[in-house]
This record gives C-alpha cells, structure tokens and sequence, in this order.
C-alpha cells in the first residue's frame, strides 16, 4: 500500500511535475520553431494564464477584494509563495520594505536557468519566471517598477539573479 503523502510533498510534487511539463512543452517549441518564437509563446502563455491563476488563487484563498495595501498584499503574496514556488526553486523572497518585493535566486542556481541551459537555449532566453511574477502583478491590479528590467537571463548575463518589485498602492 502506498504511504500518505504530506502537505509539502504534494505541494513538491505538482509543482516539479508542472514544471516538467512546462519545460518539456518550452523544448519541443524550440526544436519545431526556434528561440524566437518559443520565446513569443512562452509568454503569450504566461501573460493569458496569470489572470485565470490569481482569479482562481483568490477564490481558493477566499479573497474577494481588490488587494489595496502592502500588508494585504503580503499577506497575499506569502500564502501563494508556499503553493507556488517550492524549495526546489532555489528563491528567496523578501519585503525588505513596506512596498518592496525582493527576489533573488541561490548563483548558478535558478531550476529555469539550469533547465534552458540543459536544453542549449540560454543565450536567447528570455525569462519566464519574473515576468510570470509581473503577469500576476498586472492582473492584480497592483502598479509597479522592476529593478532590474528583466528580458534575457539575468543568471546568464550577471551570474545572479535578483531584484526588486516596488509597488505603488496609491
């Protein structure tokens, strides 16, 4: 009989085979159209999927508002951050002040980064993982700036990865 799996392992689980899945789709793109266009889908896909994600993340989580607020949007953000973004991913996030999102990946050690490089594409990648973040920003409604802008590799063209989303709630 198979053991009970916990919280955090089904949480681990899902998100390691959704992750496959993501990179085995972004792969088969690039072998049939190259860089170029897997990059376009690649976000295309992201941009149309955020809005159904933080609609259903917000429903789960039993949020009907409109995030107004730092504190809110911490909150917010913290619970999502233990469903959708696993020890496996190699991220810190933190709110080093009150409108400030920090991110930072461990050096040389982004799951995308290391998966895209695996695949031989990672000197025209353009990132997914930060601009998925933005994308669920965007459809949150929350005004923002992000430091570094983010298009290629941050990983590749520095050797780290990080940054800042400071956000306006006015």
């Amino acid at each position: 009989m198979p053991r009970e799996l916990q919280k955090e392992e089904i949480i681990d689980l899902l998100n390691r085979c959704w992750m496959t899945h993501d990179g085995m789709w972004f792969y088969h793109c690039l072998k049939n159209f190259g860089i170029a266009k897997v990059n376009e889908l690649n976000k295309a896909a992201i941009k149309s999927l955020a809005p159904m994600e933080i609609d259903r993340i917000k429903k789960a989580l039993g949020i009907e508002k409109q995030i107004e607020n730092s504190q809110e949007f911490k909150d917010f953000f913290i619970a999502v951050s233990h469903l959708f973004i696993p020890a496996f991913m190699n991220i810190t996030i933190s709110f080093p002040n009150e409108n400030i999102l920090h991110w930072e990946f461990e050096s040389g050690n982004c799951f995308a980064y290391k998966g895209i490089k695996r695949i031989g594409a990672i000197d025209e990648y353009e990132c997914g993982v930060i601009y998925r973040l933005a994308c669920w920003f965007d459809s949150l409604g929350i005004k923002y700036n992000v430091t570094p802008q983010v298009q290629r590799c941050l990983m590749l063209d520095n050797g780290v990865c990080q940054g800042d989303f400071d956000f306006d709630f006015r």
